[in-house]
């Protein structure tokens, strides 16, 4: 089963159970998912979920920052919880040692020399660590290794 199937399988056994805050979770998920395909035109495939639930976290995460600054505790709450529930469906985080790795293959295999070669770098390890490491993170750490 795909990850798109497996969210819109959860969603009906959600909706059936009753949990409300969790049906709403992954109600969002589901329509950033069919507007994306919408405006595409094409049905989603695992990578492609996964770069939508990437960007579903990266948006909460800003978000929560953003409300406790301005004391709003409720809405960090709500935004914590959307978190645990998207992060369901991410798969294992990668450790420090295993991104160090990817990242030195990857510096090898695109011959990387400079800031300037950054991109080449990006572009081996997007797909290798979508939905597995924070993309922010990640461009930090090239950066610092080729500067």
């Amino acid at each position: 089963m795909s990850l798109r199937e497996t969210v819109l399988s959860d969603i009906k056994s959600v909706m059936k159970s009753g949990d409300k805050p969790r049906l709403a979770a992954l109600r969002l998920l589901s329509a950033a998912i069919k507007q994306w395909e919408i405006d595409e035109r094409i049905e989603l495939n695992d990578q492609q979920v996964l770069t939508v639930l990437d960007k579903m976290v990266k948006q909460r995460r800003e978000s929560i920052r953003h409300y406790s600054e301005a004391g709003r505790h409720e809405l960090v709450e709500q935004e914590e919880y959307e978190i645990s529930v998207l992060q369901v469906y991410l798969p294992e985080p990668l450790s420090d040692a295993e991104i160090g790795a990817m990242l030195d293959k990857a510096i090898a295999d695109s011959g990387a020399q400079s800031l300037a070669d950054m991109g080449k770098v990006m572009g081996l390890m997007k797909p290798q660590v979508q939905g597995r490491a924070d993309m922010g993170a990640l461009s930090q750490l090239v950066k610092s290794r080729l500067g």
